[in-house]
């Protein structure tokens, strides 16, 4: 009997053991024999390790990655340093990345180092031989055909709008549809000057706007348009500058009536900007200049512009002027389909009406007598040609 109750409890024994292996293994536990202990420890079963839960996967994957297992001790000595590894690898790393980019660098810009290079000294060995030199195309170029040292001053057929027409003497002109202007082909730096202006025809709905304007002033537009023009209008015989009308006259004029116009321009040569250089290269028009910088302009001091109708003076219109060449300048209007607007001019020496009473101002020359001014210059292939007069 005893034989068999030891059987029985034997078999008992291994069904518990049986059991709590099976249910550490549902628990994802599996116990392994260490190498070094003895069979007596493997036998006897711990409650602690039983209720201990089983280590993240990721606490796992960590120590995989760490040095192998030491003391405490080692392990506390050991962190610093390999902190201060990271720190290290960290700072080196943007350093090979900087040291690859300057290669690169280097590599794609040796073409345009070479370029550069060769600018360079193309523009230095050009420095001391040549300036550089600014043209600029221009749409209107004189020529002897429109002024010249045998002519007299008259309409230019060149500085005008293309609707402006100009009589075989060039002394008279017509335009409608449209204030567009016309000057004539000398004008006057210095001194006292005069000329006179009749009014052929106005028509119904004809006007006018004359004056004196500069060589910048609009051809497209009526005198006084913008800072480059003085003008005298027939409605109210108000003046016109920058496009602005002031109460100037008593009163208008109109068909028939004689416009003089004075201008006084003392020492003005000392204050005219210097004239464009025009020359015709390679086949087209051009202004040389040396520098893009213009001077601004200067005031003539006791410089002044007066208008008369019929011989009586209507006081100075404008004072102060800008140094510059001023030529003498009509602009007429008319509506569509209506007769042109006609106005005659006179540079004297004959006047109809020239001024008696100028009460202390410079007694002023004809425009007849002003001198021709222009010049025919030419420039081929950086040689120039220029005959001034």
């Amino acid at each position: 009997m005893d034989d068999i109750q030891a059987t029985y409890i034997d078999e008992d024994e291994e069904d518990e053991d049986c059991a709590t292996t099976a249910t550490a293994t549902a628990n994802g536990v599996k116990h392994e024999p260490p190498e070094d202990h003895d069979h007596s420890e493997e036998s006897k079963p711990s409650s602690d390790d039983d209720e201990e839960d089983p280590p993240p996967k990721k606490q796992k994957q960590l120590s995989s990655l760490t040095a192998p297992t030491l003391p405490e001790e080692n392990q506390a000595t050991e962190q610093p340093i390999s902190i201060a590894a990271a720190a290290v690898g960290a700072t080196e790393t943007p350093k090979i990345a900087k040291k690859t980019k300057k290669k690169n660098n280097n590599v794609w810009t040796k073409p345009t180092s070479r370029k550069g290079k060769k600018k360079a000294k193309a523009t230095a060995n050009n420095a001391p031989t040549e300036d550089p030199v600014l043209i600029t195309p221009v749409p209107r170029f004189p020529d002897k055909n429109d002024d010249s040292p045998d002519l007299k001053i008259c309409l230019s057929k060149i500085y005008k709008a293309e609707k402006v027409e100009l009589s075989d003497d060039r002394m008279r002109a017509a335009s409608g549809k449209g204030y567009r202007m016309v000057r004539a082909t000398r004008g006057v730096v210095e001194g006292a000057w005069y000329f006179e202006t009749k009014v052929l025809k106005l028509g119904e709905t004809g006007h006018t706007r004359l004056g004196w304007s500069t060589e910048k002033g609009d051809l497209q537009a009526p005198v006084g348009y913008d800072a480059n023009s003085y003008g005298y209008r027939d409605i109210d015989g108000t003046k016109v500058h920058k496009a602005l009308r002031e109460t100037y006259g008593k009163e208008g004029y109109a068909e028939g009536d004689v416009i003089g116009f004075y201008i006084n321009l003392p020492d003005g040569a000392m204050y005219a900007p210097k004239p464009p250089h025009l020359v015709w290269y390679k086949g087209q028009r051009y202004v040389c200049a040396t520098d893009t910088k213009e001077d601004p302009p200067k005031v003539v001091p006791g410089s002044e512009i007066s208008f008369f109708k019929n011989g009586v003076c209507q006081g100075v219109a404008f004072k102060d002027l800008c140094g510059g060449r001023y030529y003498p300048a009509a602009s007429m209007y008319t509506l569509p389909n209506q007769p042109n607007c006609v106005v005659k001019f006179n540079f004297g020496p004959d006047f109809e009406f020239f001024p008696e009473e100028l009460d202390g101002r410079p007694v002023p020359r004809p425009m007849i007598e002003v001198p021709y001014h222009g010049f025919d210059s030419q420039t081929e292939n950086g040689v120039s040609n220029e005959k001034k007069h």
